[in-house]
């Protein structure tokens, strides 16, 4: 299968450098249009769908591959083989994020830079660790899921978006949610809301500009800053935002602090 085809990829802009544009849970690409087309000017941008999500093709959706976010990585490394051109810089929101961390431990020197937005390499509490849920939370969550999937879309969609005074992006997502199919969309979040990345970001020297929101009900503000201590080539930004999207919620703060990293030149000391 075509990779293009299984992943949706969309490719535009030209440039030395390759960002590459991944989603997080229940949403796809379009959710990166107020940011994505504003580096095309000068970079080759890359974006594409997880497979079950967006524009996919749902029939390479297979659950034994995409038990672990590993899987997912490994689309990506294919993604990046055929795609990028130059060095590489992954721009992943939410789990993508993680997806992108472990592609870079699975091919090192594959990617040249991270741009983490709203990234968590744990959801769950641990003994020295906020992660911002317990399991009672994370069991709720899937079981709810599993019962009633659109209707926990339409209620939780509008407080993970945040964003108060933009209600209708809110309601984007929602609709984002509800046009996922629910058996994909209940295995991913299982997958990823039970995911334990600390292990893989722990001494990830590739240089990463992490982008944390100040009131965000998916990572807090703790698992910022675990991630800047964890990862000796980070820099973290805290952007004042309700919400878990900023770069939809507030682009252009997202959209500055990647082209202050970027300016620094992926490789070299960065200021954010």
């Amino acid at each position: 299968m075509q990779l293009q085809q299984r992943n949706n990829v969309t490719v535009m802009g030209h440039g030395p450098i390759t960002l590459i544009f991944g989603h997080g849970f229940g949403c796809d690409q379009r959710m990166w249009r107020f940011v994505a087309p504003g580096f095309a000017d000068r970079y080759r941008v890359v974006l594409y769908d997880l497979v079950g999500s967006g524009g996919s093709d749902l029939h390479a959706y297979y659950r034994h591959k995409y038990e672990r976010l590993e899987g997912y990585a490994a689309d990506l490394l294919e993604i990046i083989e055929q795609f990028a051109e130059g060095p590489v810089v992954l721009i992943g929101h939410s789990v993508s994020a993680m997806i992108g961390v472990l592609a870079d431990r699975m091919r090192p020197g594959v990617v040249a830079a991270h741009v983490m937005v709203g990234p968590s390499p744990r959801y769950l509490d641990d003994e020295g660790y906020v992660g911002g849920f317990t399991r009672a939370d994370i069991d709720s969550l899937l079981d709810t899921l599993e019962s009633n999937y659109l209707g926990w879309s339409s209620t939780m969609a509008p407080s993970i978006m945040g964003a108060p005074d933009r209600p209708e992006l809110g309601e984007e997502l929602t609709s984002s949610f509800c046009r996922t199919d629910p058996a994909i969309a209940r295995h991913f979040a299982g997958v990823t809301f039970l995911s334990d990345n600390r292990k893989e970001v722990q001494g990830l020297t590739t240089p990463s500009l992490i982008l944390q929101c100040s009131d965000d009900l998916i990572a807090p503000v703790e698992v910022g800053d675990y991630l800047h201590a964890a990862m000796p080539g980070s820099v973290l930004c805290l952007v004042e935002n309700i919400g878990h999207c900023p770069h939809m919620s507030a682009p252009d703060a997202c959209a500055e602090a990647i082209e202050r990293f970027l300016d620094a030149g992926p490789g070299r000391p960065h200021a954010a």
